[in-house]
């Protein structure tokens, strides 16, 4: 792997944990909807959608330079719609950057010794 794709691994991360905030506030606001007069879900459903937007296309960019089977794919894709899943894949994602940009480093150090 290298560094552009390390890249978009940190950006899709970037994005994986404020997208699983946001669809637990919106569960959370959904449930004050139907128990209290207090009805935020509009606002969050807003920024949760911007927010699992930006990751479906964070996800897409991932998927194509890191060359991500259809199961690594399938997973992170399903981490986004499952409650805490984000976090997970955040977590998942992390390793993935530092391997790749270890990776980096050893080829471009192969570079210049030789």
């Amino acid at each position: 792997m290298d560094l552009k794709t390390a890249s978009s691994l940190h950006r899709l991360r970037l994005v994986s944990a404020p997208e699983a905030v946001s669809f637990l506030l919106l569960l959370v606001c959904s449930v004050l909807k139907r128990t209290t007069d207090f009805n935020a879900v509009p606002v969050m459903g807003a920024v949760h959608g911007v927010l699992f937007v930006l990751y479906v296309l964070l996800w897409l960019d991932a998927w194509n330079r890191a060359k991500w089977s259809l199961g690594t794919a399938a997973v992170y894709f399903l981490l986004s719609v499952v409650p805490f899943g984000g976090f997970f894949a955040d977590r998942k994602l992390k390793a993935e950057a530092d391997s790749a940009v270890t990776a980096s480093r050893a080829k471009a150090a192969e570079g210049v010794n030789a």
